[in-house]
């Protein structure tokens, strides 16, 4: 199948042929990339739907074992769609997209949305899925850098990472009601 016809699949009108062409998109690879990410913002939901279920496709397709080449090629084509001139839902997608198949090469990009109130939150949980030590460092800059209501989110990540981070207690660990309760050996 090639990107032309799998997008003109994916806008049928037909269920059946929408789904087929959907779920048979991971061979199509990374040329079919940016029209399936302009097909996602389409009026009609379920062809929206469908192509955001083929760009899924395509990544889980190319983030098997042995296909380094397809992979990168199609990480290539995501990062673009990271972008200001993308909507908010279609840039969501593309962080954990991300985060399934990218490496050093992603992290500046999903770094920068860390500032960006909308999608800091995917941005900062996608990064604690990209292995490395660039993405741990692109967490601990952002802990510096975040505003107060942000920190105890970023701190959870690098802790998730295994990093120590002082003054920011878990939440999870903070009582949230008086008890008299001591702690064990105390």
């Amino acid at each position: 199948m090639t990107t032309d016809e799998l997008i003109s699949q994916i806008k049928s009108n037909d269920e059946k042929v929408r789904t087929a062409a959907w779920r048979e998109a991971g061979k199509v690879g990374a040329d079919a990339v940016k029209p399936l990410a302009a097909v996602m913002t389409d009026k009609d939901l379920e062809v929206a739907r469908a192509a955001q279920r083929a760009m899924w496709q395509i990544v889980r397709y190319t983030g098997r074992p042995g296909a380094d080449g397809e992979k990168k090629a199609v990480g290539a084509n995501l990062l673009p769609l990271l972008g200001d001139d993308q909507p908010a839902a279609v840039r969501r997608e593309v962080l954990w997209m991300l985060s399934e198949i990218a490496g050093d090469e992603a992290v500046g990009p999903m770094a920068a949305l860390l500032s960006n109130a909308d999608l800091r939150e995917d941005a900062r949980l996608c990064l604690q899925r990209i292995p490395g030590d660039k993405a741990l460092q692109a967490l601990k800059d952002a802990l510096a850098a975040a505003p107060e209501d942000f920190k105890i989110n970023v701190a959870e990540s690098l802790r998730a990472r295994g990093v120590e981070v002082p003054g920011l207690p878990c939440q999870k660990l903070v009582p949230t009601k008086k008890t008299s309760v001591k702690p064990v050996g105390r």
